[in-house]
C-alpha cells in the first residue's frame, strides 16, 4: 500500500486487491487508529464486495533490548507463528490472501521474511507474490523535487540507529526507522543539508528542507510536537553533503 496514499495505489496492487478473498491486518493499537482508516479507504476504492478482514495479534517486543538482533529474530518467529496459525485457519484451498504492507516490502520491512520463515519451518505451504508500492524514500525524493544522489553520487541507506557510525564518507544518506533525531550525533553538522518529511501521503504530511545546521532542531522539536500529537510518527530523511 505505499505510503498509505490511495491515490497512489498503484494499478497492479489495486487489481490484486479486487481478487483477494481475505485481508490479514496486525492490530498496532489504538494510538495507530487513523492507519485503519486509510487501509479501510483503500478497501473500500479496490476490493471486492465482501472481502474478509482478519487481524493478527501483534506479539510483543523489547524495544531497548541488550541483543537487539536476537530479539528481533526472537519477535519474527512469534510473528510467524500467529501469521501461520490465521493462514491456516482462515484460507481455504484454492483462496487469495493479501497483506498490506505499509512503504515497500523489500526496504527495511519484514513481512517477507515472516513469511519465508512460515514455509521454511513447515508451518504452511503457500504460494507469495511481491507487488511493488511507492516507498516513503520515493515519496519523499518527489515531495522536495530532489534526485536523492549527487551527480555521479552513490546513496546510502541506512538507519537511524546506524547513521553515525556510517555516515563517514557518503554524500548523500538515507535514513528510516529513526526513532529519535540521530542527526543531531553526526559531526560537522554544517556540512549537511537535509530534506525530511513525515506522514508522507498522508492529509498530515509534513515536509521540511535546508541547511542541516539551521533547520535540524526545528525538525527535531516539529518530530516531537507531531508524535505526542498523534501517538506515532513515520518519517524519512535524505542527508546531502553540502559543495
Amino acid at each position: 500500500m505505499g505510503v498509505g496514499d490511495p491515490e497512489s495505489l498503484t494499478y497492479e496492487a489495486g487489481r490484486a486487491l479486487a481478487g483477494v478473498d481475505v485481508l490479514f491486518t496486525v492490530d498496532k493499537g489504538a494510538a495507530k487508529a487513523d492507519l485503519n482508516a486509510l487501509r479501510g479507504e483503500i478497501c473500500a476504492r479496490y476490493a471486492r464486495p465482501g472481502l474478509r478482514l482478519v487481524e493478527l495479534a501483534e506479539p510483543e517486543r523489547d524495544r531497548a533490548p541488550d541483543d537487539y538482533a536476537a530479539e528481533v529474530r526472537r519477535w519474527h518467529a512469534a510473528r510467524a507463528e500467529v501469521w501461520a496459525r490465521a493462514l491456516l485457519a482462515e484460507l481455504a484451498d484454492g483462496d487469495r490472501g493479501a497483506f498490506l504492507v505499509w512503504g515497500d516490502p523489500a526496504l527495511y520491512d519484514s513481512s517477507l521474511r515472516i513469511l519465508d520463515d512460515v514455509r521454511s519451518r513447515g508451518l504452511v505451504d503457500v504460494d507469495v507474490t511481491v507487488i511493488p508500492g511507492i516507498s516513503s524514500v520515493q515519496a519523499l525524493a518527489a515531495r522536495h523535487r530532489i534526485a536523492l544522489n549527487s551527480i555521479g553520487g552513490a546513496v546510502h541507506l541506512t538507519t537511524g540507529r546506524r547513521l553515525t557510525a556510517e555516515v563517514a564518507g557518503q554524500d548523500s544518506v538515507v535514513v528510516l526507522l529513526d526513532g529519535a533525531a540521530a542527526w543531531r550525533d553526526i559531526p560537522d553538522t554544517n556540512q549537511w543539508d537535509i530534506y525530511w518529511g513525515a506522514y508522507l501521503g498522508g492529509p498530515d504530511e509534513i515536509a521540511i528542507a535546508g541547511p542541516l545546521a539551521e533547520v535540524g532542531d526545528e525538525i527535531a522539536a516539529m518530530k516531537q510536537a507531531a508524535r505526542a500529537r498523534k501517538g506515532w510518527i513515520m518519517d524519512v530523511y535524505l542527508l546531502r553533503r553540502r559543495p
